[in-house]
Order: structure tokens, then sequence, then C-alpha cells
């Protein structure tokens, strides 16, 4: 994909180091062991009970993470992939202050942080590490990425394509869109109010940030090359539930949705009209 090179005066971009823990996993959990068991299931297809167990036993002994830095001139051009992320999370901004300006929405934008982080990291969510894969953090409206992710990204879908990369930053941030525009809290109301229809919903949200995900895709088709579409598809059917779990579990207990669900998510998207994916969160 042909995106322009990024200007630090339109990107919020920090980097943090982590402890010094084995495999920078962390401790002290604040949303919970259980949260990073299920994202280490449901991203890297790791046993939740064994990934648990092991933040438990080192909750009260991990190092901190190191300071942040801000330099995000150094940052962004640290390596080819924080150089991608920088330029994406900057089209991303773009595309969707657009977006909210072409809606009457333009007060209510703003733009997230991305934080490329290494081993572990502190967030207001609490502690998380590399072993969780890129998340979104509503408290402080961050995208976590350590980029070492990508390369296992690139062994799962099975291809090294920079869209892949792409799809995955503006999935992250289909979240921080969800988050500001209220729609995550609704859907976390829901999940209170009916517990058994938790997962249902947590689905429901993934696909919306698939189909978010899209939206900046088809904004952008002028930069888009052969190929990308492709890569993009691939990307999201690794990244599916039933593919990760290799059938393990029930529909009922995906928390993500299926390879065919999060590909026709992006594939919706794709169309260039947001309002294309209010379909997967509205609650009846």
């Amino acid at each position: 994909m042909r995106l322009n090179p990024f200007n630090t005066s339109n990107i919020n971009v920090r980097s943090s180091s982590g402890g010094g823990m084995p495999g920078g996993r962390a401790g002290g959990l604040g949303c919970g062991t259980i949260i990073i068991a299920a994202l280490g299931y449901f991203v890297f297809g790791l046993d939740p009970f064994q990934t648990a167990a092991t933040v438990e036993s080192v909750q009260q002994g991990s190092q901190q993470a190191g300071p942040a830095s801000t330099n995000e001139e150094e940052i962004c051009n640290s390596s080819q992939y924080a150089n991608e992320a920088c330029n994406g999370l900057q089209s991303l901004n773009q595309t969707w202050a657009r977006v909210f300006q072409e809606q009457g929405l333009g007060d209510r934008f703003q733009q997230p942080t991305l934080d490329l982080f290494s081993g572990s990291v502190r967030t207001a969510c609490g502690s998380g590490s590399s072993a969780m894969g890129p998340f979104y953090c509503p408290g402080d409206q961050t995208i976590y990425i350590d980029t070492s992710f990508y390369d296992q990204l690139a062994r799962m879908a099975g291809n090294s394509g920079d869209f892949a990369r792409y799809y995955v930053l503006a999935h992250e941030y289909g979240h921080h869109i969800q988050t500001i525009t209220g729609i995550s809290g609704q859907i976390r109301s829901a999940q209170q109010q009916n517990p058994r229809l938790a997962n249902q919903l947590s689905v429901r949200m993934e696909l919306q940030a698939d189909c978010y995900a899209g939206v900046w895709a088809g904004r952008n088709r002028n930069l888009i090359e052969p190929g990308d579409i492709e890569e993009g598809m691939e990307a999201a059917a690794a990244i599916g539930d039933d593919t990760l779990t290799r059938g393990r579990v029930s529909s009922e207990n995906f928390t993500h949705g299926t390879s065919a669900q999060r590909s026709e998510a992006l594939r919706a998207g794709l169309r260039g009209d947001d309002r294309v994916c209010d379909e997967y969160t509205v609650l009846r």
C-alpha cells in the first residue's frame, strides 16, 4: 500500500520498554488475569489456563515497564515495521477525521496514541505484554503493538505483505472509534446486563472493528496495490476463532468471530461506507 510518509505533527506516538521477565510477560494486571489468558488464547492459540497460571506466578515479582520515549521521529524510524505503523496511523487519523466531519461530528473526533512497546507495558487497563498481541486500551485511548507480532502474523497468514500489518493497526483503530462514539460503552453495559450474551456481543464488537478497518482501506483505494486486499483477507482468516482453536470450542464461546465472519466484515467495510458497519452492533 502506498501511504504518504508520516509527519510527526499529525500523529501521537510513543515507545515503552518492558521489564525483565522472560518472554516479556508482565504481572499486576489491572484488567484481570482472565483477560490476558483469553487474549493469549484467541490471538495466539495459547492454552488460557496455562497462560493464567503463568501470569499469576509472576504478578508479585515482575519488574515494572521502563519509561516511555516520546521522540516520535526516532520511534517511527527505528524499524521498517515502526515506520509503516506511523504512516498507517497518520492515514487512519486523516481518514476518520474526514468521516466524522462529513457526519457533522467533527468536534467528537479524537486521535488515539500509538505505543510501539517492547516486552511489557503499563497501561490504564493494567499491565500488558507481547504475548497478548496488539490491543487497544480505552482507558488511555492508546493502541499497543509490539511489532515482533508481525513476524508471527506473517507465519500465521502465510504472507508477509504490508497490508496485513495495516489491517491489524486499522482493526485496533476501529476499537478507538467504538470508544469515542460510545458504542464500546453500550456493548459493555449490555454484557453486564446479560452475561450469557457476553461472548456474542464481543464477537459483534470485533467484527465491527474489522469492518471499520475495511472502511479505511475502501476510502483509500487509490493507494491500494495489487494483492493488498488478498493479504488483508488472509490475515483476517488466519486470526478467526475457529482457525486459531482448530474448532476446539463452540461458536457460543468464540469472542472474535470465525475466519469467514472476519473476512466478510472486512470485505463489507471496503465499500467505504461506515454505516454498513452499524449492523454488527445494533442491539435488538
